[in-house]
């Protein structure tokens, strides 16, 4: 119910961009250049955690482009998905764009949010933004659709202050993948896909969960056929929940 008002509200409210909260404009042409105006490109945390594959980001996590991604995740701007779903969809582009990998759809795997916070936010933000970039991604020709097959198996500590190997050691085993998921992976190329990247340790463990039941596409070091989107920003000093 929570997320149905905030979905219609945004439709009859007056609208301020999402960046930079100029009047009359869910995003003003400044913050969408941004957040989706450049080439998107490989990014590393430092130290770059081993296991995790490729990952291309379409923005650094600064200045407009966090504000746009807080105000979708945190402030219900739901109509954001659109906008943060074209970013991605590059970064998608730029990933199974470098080197040669599996044929088939593009199958957007998106790292899940705690259960506690999806119920808060009435939202799951990196699902809603895969769907919309799935949506993009064949308005341009490409076959691409989103699977939600990872779960969390275990609760998880929140990760704010912690360090990069104790993040590590907290998401270790946290996630699955739900029973006929690898059925649904095997039909095309696996994406995972997150909506930021701190230290890399939430992306390790997707990866692990999904190389699994996935085999190889999956197990470092693998190349550009295990590509991992983090998009839009590419962040070193947030944390997920």
């Amino acid at each position: 119910m929570r997320g149905w008002w905030r979905e219609i509200s945004g439709l009859v409210l007056p609208a301020a961009c999402g960046g930079c909260g100029a009047p009359r404009t869910q995003l003003c042409e400044e913050c969408a250049h941004a957040l989706y105006g450049r080439v998107a490109g490989r990014a590393r945390p430092v130290p770059e955690p081993a296991g995790l594959p490729a990952v291309h980001a379409a923005a650094p996590y600064t200045d407009s482009v966090r504000a746009v991604l807080l105000a979708h995740k945190e402030r219900g701007a739901l109509g954001l998905a659109g906008p943060l779903g074209v970013a991605l969809a590059g970064a998608v582009r730029a990933a199974v764009a470098d080197g040669a990998g599996p044929g088939g759809p593009l199958l957007l795997v998106p790292v899940p949010s705690a259960p506690s916070a999806v119920r808060a936010r009435g939202q799951d933000p990196a699902r809603r933004i895969a769907l919309a970039a799935a949506g993009e991604l064949r308005r341009t020709g490409r076959v691409a659709k989103v699977l939600p097959v990872l779960r969390q198996r275990r609760r998880m500590a929140d990760q704010a202050g912690l360090t990069a190997r104790q993040r590590l050691a907290n998401t270790a085993g946290a996630l699955g993948v739900r029973a006929g998921g690898a059925r649904l992976l095997a039909g095309g190329r696996t994406v995972l896909v997150d909506d930021l990247m701190t230290t890399g340790a939430t992306l390790v463990e997707a990866a692990r969960a999904l190389g699994a039941v996935a085999g190889a596409d999956f197990r470092p070091p693998t190349g550009p056929r295990a590509a991992v989107v983090a998009v839009p920003p590419l962040s070193l000093d947030s944390n997920r929940n």
